[in-house]
């Protein structure tokens, strides 16, 4: 069984609060983006994620290379300072929630293609029982 990693980042994008949670499992990486009115505080989002894990549409995994980290505490702590001055999502995430937007568009168009073609075949029935009817004589 693989190791598996996960973060959330909470970040505002200038009209909202956004957080992305990112998960690593092996070497896939999968990420779900999820949209908050007000500021979140840490309780609120440990209960959302309780909540709604389930319920998250995950973008389609990609590979990416997993290095592992040295245990060294200096070296940590440097790195969660960074973390916390970093502002956004990585490039990675950046690039799966970009594919899961893709796809649902691309199924969007479908549905709407289908829904019109329906609308047109019912139009054109209408049409040929308006025909019929004119035809029909007295």
């Amino acid at each position: 069984m693989g190791k598996t990693q996960g973060t959330f980042t909470v970040f505002y994008d200038g009209q909202f609060w956004v957080g992305v949670l990112e998960n690593v499992t092996g070497e896939k990486l999968t990420a779900c983006k999820v949209t908050f009115g007000a500021e979140p505080k840490p309780s609120e989002i440990y209960d959302f994620i309780i909540a709604y894990y389930s319920r998250m549409k995950f973008s389609p995994e990609i590979t990416v290379t997993v290095k592992e980290s040295s245990k060294n505490p200096k070296r940590l702590q440097r790195e969660a300072k960074k973390q916390m001055q970093n502002v956004g999502i990585g490039t990675k995430s950046q690039q799966v929630l970009k594919l899961q937007h893709e796809s649902m568009k691309i199924q969007r168009n479908n549905v709407r293609k289908e829904n019109l073609e329906n609308q047109k075949q019912y139009q054109f029935q209408l049409r040929q029982q308006k025909k019929k009817s004119k035809h029909k004589g007295h």
